[in-house]
């Protein structure tokens, strides 16, 4: 029987888009089922940071007490709207009991390696397929306020040493000579010269780009509504234009994945965590590099035509709101650190989910009890700087080959039983 794909790829986004771009080079035929744009829901208004300095997974040691002193106020960098949902609870009680030394290395150097072989693999995606995307490779800053917090962040660097990715202790004197865009008297900054920026929106667009151009076909306005599954696996993709049939199915569907595994009886302890961005025309006079205002948790990158900050954590369920608390807060905390916080006009506020998992790891590859049926979700806040590495090694396990880096870490199986 004829089928519209060798592999069909439920989700336009950057990781979907990633993997049909790595599958199309080894010689299958793709289709991307996408429900609205490609690119256009949680790729789209993130902070475009490529970061292998963000190994360290959220559940630290002592993050428990932290988070429930933040639990209490709407504009805290973490915030759980009070409601009574037993999924998160449970998947909250999951988190917390990873926030121990032994576990939090091992997460950390499973997601650093994922985060630095995609460092690479971005790189060179972009200058190898000539993505028009903003790309620069000038390095990042941690920025703190107060000695405390910058020493408290010294106890992550010798996990980055194990990964290989290098950091930079630098004091207020030697921030402030590198960064003019900050105000003075900032404690200092952990500099990650390994990091990078790009655009995400055109990031994803070139990627559909460079996936058309290579004979995958993309169906936008596409909603998947049901999978069907046979003796082989899922025999075949409901959407609202019909049916659609593949050998090979990878489930790239963010936050929304929880919603299918239902359907199929797959453990998916994903949860979405809201983030926030404001996107403003850029600043007379803006950082030099991205930066991550630490005690604030929020993210800045400048771009060529524009400025961003963003981040945050808000588990609210899929409540597509804007917190006006928590949008007030990017722009209060960012004039903290920086001489021109904003930009002079305002162009966007956005919010979108990210897939969490409690221990912080996508989940990548077969999904248990399916011969044909694969993942690609749960990055998290790192799914931009993920993609192409998700993509490289979704193909290596589609099509047998044997993988650059280790996949066990990031098994669905994982989560089985």
């Amino acid at each position: 029987m004829s089928q519209d794909a060798d592999v069909l790829v439920l989700g336009g986004g950057v990781i979907g888009l990633a993997c049909a771009h790595y599958l199309l080079a080894e010689g299958r035929s793709v289709r991307v089922l996408e429900a609205g744009r490609v690119g256009a829901a949680t790729s789209w208004g993130n902070c475009g940071t490529l970061t292998p300095s963000h190994a360290a997974p959220l559940a630290a040691p002592g993050m428990v007490g932290q988070a429930l002193r933040w639990m209490l106020s709407p504009s805290a960098p973490l915030y759980v709207k009070p409601r009574w949902d037993p999924a998160l609870m449970r998947w909250l009680a999951k988190v917390a009991g990873r926030c121990n030394r032994r576990d939090w290395r091992e997460s950390g150097l499973a997601k650093g390696a994922l985060l630095k072989y995609s460092r690479a693999l971005i790189e060179d995606l972009v200058y190898g397929q000539d993505l028009d995307c903003g790309f620069e490779a000038g390095g990042l800053h941690y920025v703190f306020r107060t000695e405390r917090a910058l020493e408290k962040q010294r106890r992550d660097l010798p996990l980055l040493e194990e990964l290989g990715i290098p950091a930079r202790v630098l004091d207020g004197a030697a921030l402030a000579a590198d960064e003019p865009a900050l105000r003075p008297g900032l404690a200092g900054s952990v500099f990650f010269p390994g990091d990078a920026q790009l655009r995400p929106d055109r990031y994803t667009a070139e990627l559909a780009r460079v996936v058309r151009a290579d004979g995958g076909v993309i169906e936008e306005g596409v909603r998947v509504t049901g999978l069907e599954r046979g003796r082989n696996g899922i025999e075949a993709v409901h959407t609202s234009e019909g049916r659609r049939t593949g050998g090979r199915v990878v489930m790239a569907l963010g936050a929304w994945s929880t919603e299918f595994a239902q359907m199929l009886r797959l453990q998916i302890p994903i949860q979405p965590g809201k983030g926030y961005s404001i996107t403003y025309d850029r600043p007379a006079a803006p950082p030099r590099r991205p930066l991550v205002l630490k005690e604030r948790s929020v993210c800045v990158t400048t771009w060529g035509d524009g400025y961003r900050l963003g981040s945050t954590m808000e588990f609210s369920g899929y409540d597509d709101s804007l917190n006006r608390a928590r949008l007030d807060a990017l722009e209060r905390g960012a004039g903290e650190y920086l001489l021109e916080p904003v930009g002079p006009a305002k162009r966007e506020e956005w919010c979108g989910w990210r897939p969490m998992t409690w221990d912080d790891l996508p989940l990548l590859g077969r999904a248990p009890g399916f011969n044909n049926l694969f993942l690609a979700t749960g990055h998290g806040m790192m799914g931009m700087g993920m993609s192409a590495g998700t993509g490289r090694l979704l193909a290596d396990l589609v099509t047998g080959r044997a993988p650059a880096i280790d996949p066990a870490p990031y098994a669905p199986a994982r989560f089985a039983g």
